[in-house]
């Protein structure tokens, strides 16, 4: 008997031999105890799939540069479950203990929902609006754009450039928008634009 044909035609199949003494009258009785489906109670039988009837998404894990795959399982509005997705050729459907626990991201309950700010010099946090947080941003930008701001350099070249900020990238971050924060930052003048995926 060839080593193709002591197996059953299944990935991961017991060999066939295995598969015969099994239907021996008593030998195959001793066979199945604890295996099988004479290992699962009436109770695990009937329980059914946690993720029964829910929807699913397929996401990317938010941390590193890896790309992992998620299936994110939702009921309605409400995050039930996050599982690796099998059919990634990244991660075949696993996650590091950081993306099992991405979760944690929308239900925690200490998660920051609001814009909160420390004054310099002060010793407790305040909210602010979202707006006028964008806007202080933007402000402080603009700012150290011109007072880092450099036309020719120290040989009388003509650059055109700031020194006053710069830019580090997440790894998380996809093409499109890695792509508009590099065309962004360059049209503001910087030059010291790096990624997180390159540190």
């Amino acid at each position: 008997m060839s080593g193709q044909d002591a197996h059953v035609g299944r990935p991961g199949a017991r060999p066939r031999s295995f598969e015969r003494a099994r239907r021996l009258p008593l030998v195959g009785r001793a066979l199945d105890w604890g295996m099988g489906p004479s290992a699962a109670s009436a109770t695990t039988r009937n329980a059914g799939a946690r993720i029964a009837g829910l929807k699913v998404t397929e996401s990317v894990c938010p941390y590193c540069a890896v790309g992992c795959s998620q299936l994110v399982y939702t009921r309605g509005d409400e995050l039930v479950d996050i599982e690796g997705n099998p059919r990634s050729p990244i991660n075949q459907g696993t996650l590091c203990p950081k993306g099992a626990a991405s979760r944690q991201l929308i239900d925690q309950p200490g998660r920051l929902t609001k814009v909160r700010y420390r004054r310099p010099g002060a010793t407790e946090w305040e909210e602010l609006g979202l707006e006028q947080a964008m806007d202080m941003i933007a402000e402080r930008i603009i700012a150290a754009r011109e007072n880092g701001w450099q036309d020719v350099d120290r040989q009388g070249w003509r650059v055109d450039r700031t020194l006053g900020f710069a830019h580090l990238g997440g790894a998380t971050l996809d093409n499109e928008e890695n792509y508009l924060i590099k065309k962004l930052f360059t049209a503001m003048g910087a030059i010291q634009i790096e990624n997180q995926a390159r540190i």
